[in-house]
Order: C-alpha cells, then structure tokens, then sequence
C-alpha cells in the first residue's frame, strides 16, 4: 500500500532573482521532459482554454502545456513539466510570465493533470510523473494512450487523490466503443474515440471542437455572414429601385392630377363666358 508522503510547501513569497542558475530557456534535464505532442498544443488545448477561462474573461484560470511546475523551493531546476495542467483561483499572468508553477506562491497545487503517451515517456508517466503528481498532492490525474493502450496498458484512466493516494475515476464504454470519464474539476468528460482526446459536455453531450473544426466552423459562419450581407444589400437596392419606381409613378400621377385640375378650370371658365354671352343676348332681345 502506498503511504501519503506530502511535500510540505513553505508558503513564503520568493524572490525568482535570487536562483540565479536557473535559465528557462535551458532545455529540461530530466528524463521526464514533455515532448510537445500535437494531440494536445494543436487539436484541443485552444477550445478547453477557451471553455475554462470563460473566453479569457476568467483570468484566474491558469491552463499550459509549456511551462514547468516546481516542487522544491530551493532549487527550481527541481521541476517537472506535465503535458498539460490547470490551476483555478491562480495569478495566471504572473505564473505564464514567470513560465513557472511555484504552489508555495501560488498558494496550492495544480488542480489537473493531463499525460499523453509517447514512446520515450509512457514508462515514466505512470511511475515516476505519477508518483511526482501525488505528493505534490495534485487532485485530480488523467492518462490518454493514443495507441488504445499499448503504452499506458489502457486507453484512458483518471484519477483523483484521496488521502494522498490515487483513487481511479469510473470509465464508461458507450455502445459505439467511446470510452469516457468525468472530471468534476473542469466540469468536463474526457473520452477516447478512434486515438483522439475529445472533451464533452455532460449536459449537452456536445464535444469541444478542435482548432481545424473551430476554423472551419468560423470559415462558415463567416461565408454565411457574408452571403446574408449580401442578400441584405440585394434586398436593399431592390426596395431602393421600388422606391424609386413609386416615386416616379407619384410623380406622373401629380402631374395627371395637375392636368386635370387646368382643364377643370378652363371649362369653368368657358362655361362662365358661355353664360355671359347668353346674358348679353337676352338684354339685346328684351331691348328690341
């Protein structure tokens, strides 16, 4: 049986001048370095920020592939860098300035871990990293194994720390041979369909979209907006045309009326001379 051996954190400020060996531009020394692995940088990293910040309006969401988490306070080549990892409640722009994790500044662990198997460190990920995470006391593991498990030994696997132990999370497989597990730290189900990491919305049952789906997407809408810009435009000048259309025929059927209105006169006029003339005649007879 395991034992729960913390590390006890001094939570005093520290000054980053003052270990002046380190170089954050010094490739990791230990065997455990993350490889950059497009399952996670390029296909689902952006929509999970996304969700998680709030569209960035939640800067106390710390999430990062590229950035080392440091668990020994006197010396932070000490350090290790998880595939990728969430802090919530966190000075985020602090931690990715500093491309840092200090818990003992931040004031507590990463909430989530996420690992992605690759050849050169599926080994250490479930040895070493994991017993890393677990007395740094991160609260909550997870294993993706592209290959459906030739390196992790199973496709998905979560964990959550319970008295300084992992305790496995439940995996679900769905009729369609999706295989799932729910994370109550970022509110999601991370799945395993065909090798690729999805995340899904336990409510909707909708699946984050990845960057060339989140493209695409945009690319649409942006075409729908403009085809419907374009029809508005075409619906405009067309009105435009029938305004003007009724503008002329209005135009025509003043005139109309005006021409009316000068032959009305101009009868009336005949008819008062008509009468005129009559009554000229009928004085002529009377004074005959």
């Amino acid at each position: 049986m395991i034992t729960a051996t913390m590390i006890p954190y001094n939570w005093e400020p520290i000054d980053i001048e003052d270990f002046i060996d380190f170089d954050p531009d010094e490739p990791e020394p230990h065997p455990d370095a993350m490889l950059q692995n497009p399952v996670i940088i390029y296909d689902l990293m952006p929509a999970l920020h996304d969700r998680l910040t709030a569209g960035g309006r939640n800067t106390e969401v710390f999430m990062d592939t590229n950035t080392f988490l440091c668990y020994d306070r006197s010396n932070l080549n000490v350090r290790i860098q998880p595939d990728c990892y969430v802090a919530i409640g966190v000075d985020a722009e602090t931690i990715r300035k500093r491309r840092l994790y200090l818990p003992w500044e931040a004031g507590k662990p990463p909430d989530f871990a996420l690992e992605v198997a690759s050849e050169t460190t599926a080994r250490h990920d479930i040895t070493g990293k994991m017993e890393i995470y677990r007395r740094i006391g991160i609260p909550e593991l997870w294993q993706f194994d592209p290959t459906g498990g030739d390196l992790y030994g199973r496709p998905l696997a979560g964990y959550m720390l319970r008295d300084g132990v992992y305790v496995p999370f439940e995996i679900t497989v769905e009729p369609d041979g999706i295989l799932s597990g729910y994370s109550p730290t970022i509110g999601l189900r991370l799945c395993w369909r065909d090798g690729r990491l999805l995340f899904q919305d336990p409510d909707t049952g909708e699946y984050l979209k990845n960057s060339h789906e989140a493209y695409i997407d945009g690319r649409e809408a942006r075409h729908e907006l403009e085809s419907e810009r374009a029809a508005h435009d075409a619906t405009r000048s067309e009105l435009e045309s029938e305004r003007a259309a009724r503008g002329m025929t209005q135009f025509e059927l003043d005139a109309a009326r005006g021409e009316l209105d000068a032959a009305r006169m101009a009868r009336e006029r005949a008819r008062a001379r008509i009468r005129e003339l009559e009554e000229r005649l009928r004085r002529r007879g009377e004074s005959v």
